[in-house]
């Protein structure tokens, strides 16, 4: 007969690796198609999936690093001025406002959605990069878009900013695992942006970009009150 002294390792030996083995297939199933039916129509791009260690998982005898899937890539969009030219430089953030929270207090601090800025470049487009936790299987977060934030301390500070039409709006991103189906739904697509300047300010040359005509909304006036999110059906 083996010796219990013997016996006890061997087993949480095998334990561990049935595990391991459990965990790595799940990635790797998870891995294998990121999305299948994307109606983000090009808003949402170079997606992946990555597992990220979000704490331990503690057994009888022994603890395991445990490992979170984050569904991560990039929101792009393009920023012009009033005559369809592209604006390079202007800032756009992502700022969470709720999504849904399906983990402890002791995990919430590692499984948290993140955002960087994203800064239009010569032909106008900007990307936002992002990675968003995938909890009990799906992403489902709402938040909004800031446009050029800081343009009015810009202005006081240089003597010249783009100042966009729309402050900021909207957006919803559902991700699910399932059947591999994402949707990206915003209240604007393309931003628009104008020159402005303050002739208090320092000297030097202005900005590229036309002026908003006449008829147009002046810029801070709120978007309205129809549900950007009608159309697709989903939460009834």
């Amino acid at each position: 007969m083996r010796p219990l002294a013997w016996t006890r390792p061997l087993a949480l030996a095998a334990l561990a690796a049935f595990a391991a083995g459990c965990s790595g297939a799940t990635l790797r199933e998870a891995k294998k198609a990121v999305v299948l039916v994307d109606f983000a129509e090009g808003r949402v791009v170079q997606t992946a999936i990555t597992d990220r260690l979000t704490g331990s998982k503690e057994f009888l005898f022994f603890s395991m690093p445990r490992k979170s899937l984050f569904l991560e890539g990039y929101i792009q969009g393009i920023v012009t001025d009033y005559d369809d030219n592209p604006i390079q430089g202007v800032v756009v953030r992502a700022i969470a406002q709720g999504e849904q929270k399906f983990v402890s207090k002791a995990e919430a601090a590692f499984q948290t959605s993140s955002f960087d800025a994203g800064v239009s470049d010569s032909n106008g487009v900007y990307r936002i990069r992002f990675s968003l936790p995938i909890l009990k299987g799906k992403v489902d977060i709402r938040g909004k878009l800031s446009y050029n934030p800081g343009w009015e301390q810009e202005l006081q500070n240089l003597g010249k900013a783009y100042q966009p039409q729309m402050e900021e709006s909207p957006f919803w991103m559902y991700f699910d695992m399932r059947d591999a189906t994402l949707v990206f739904a915003e209240g604007v697509r393309k931003i628009i942006v104008k020159s402005v300047s303050d002739k208090g300010g320092a000297p030097g040359r202005a900005l590229p970009g036309t002026a908003a005509p006449a008829s147009e909304r002046p810029a801070g006036a709120k978007p309205g009150e129809d549900d950007l999110f009608k159309g697709f059906g989903f939460g009834e």
